[in-house]
């Protein structure tokens, strides 16, 4: 009698034994401790990572050296390096040439001159800083007048303040739109 490779399955499944708890062998660890007892080993991590190993201590010679250094004052110590570099004969260093380079204001060249006068403002803001609550119609129908718009969306801009009304309005335009909603019972600057 023949077995087809579905029934095959299901056979080798009725002989596995499931009444235990079914685990990974990834989940169990192969380390078993020698000692139950024993601690970690702790590893004495450097301070500073040095790409080339562990240096061996400075001789007796470089000690003294760098005891003496410390004794001397902070004058005598701030001449120690160009001195130094003179006798290595180290070469000099240059300073880098920042032209052609755009560092910006707070960059140490100074780029080009910015004009001292600012250009006079032609195009201003107008803007509903606040208004009363009893003049809010009032206040609506004026801007309703200056911005051409539906009377649902002067009354959403106006409920919005402080809002910007209109934008890029000569001096006089503006100065009008702000007598007009002073008068409505409104607050407006000019920005």
């Amino acid at each position: 009698m023949r077995f087809n490779p579905l029934s095959r399955l299901i056979c080798h499944l009725s002989r596995l034994d499931t009444r235990g708890p079914l685990q990974s062998r990834a989940l169990q660890t192969d380390f078993v401790p020698k000692d139950p007892q024993a601690k970690p080993r702790k590893y004495k991590i450097p301070q500073f990572y040095d790409p080339y190993g562990p240096r061996p201590p400075p001789s007796e010679k470089i000690i003294q050296l760098a005891e003496r250094i410390g004794a001397l004052s902070q004058e005598e110590r701030s001449q120690i390096m160009p001195a130094l570099a003179e006798r290595l004969k180290l070469p000099k260093l240059q300073p880098i040439s920042t032209e052609g380079m755009d560092l910006g204001p707070e960059g140490g060249a100074a780029g080009p001159k910015v004009e001292e006068k600012k250009a006079e403002k032609t195009a201003f803001d107008v803007k509903l800083e606040k208004f009363d609550a009893a003049a809010k119609i009032k206040v609506i129908k004026e801007v309703r007048a200056f911005t051409n718009l539906g009377l649902k969306e002067a009354k959403d801009l106006v409920e919005k303040a402080p809002v910007v009304l209109k934008q890029g309005v000569t001096k006089e335009e503006a100065n009008d739109m702000i007598e007009k909603i002073k008068a409505a019972g409104g607050v407006a600057v000019m920005e």
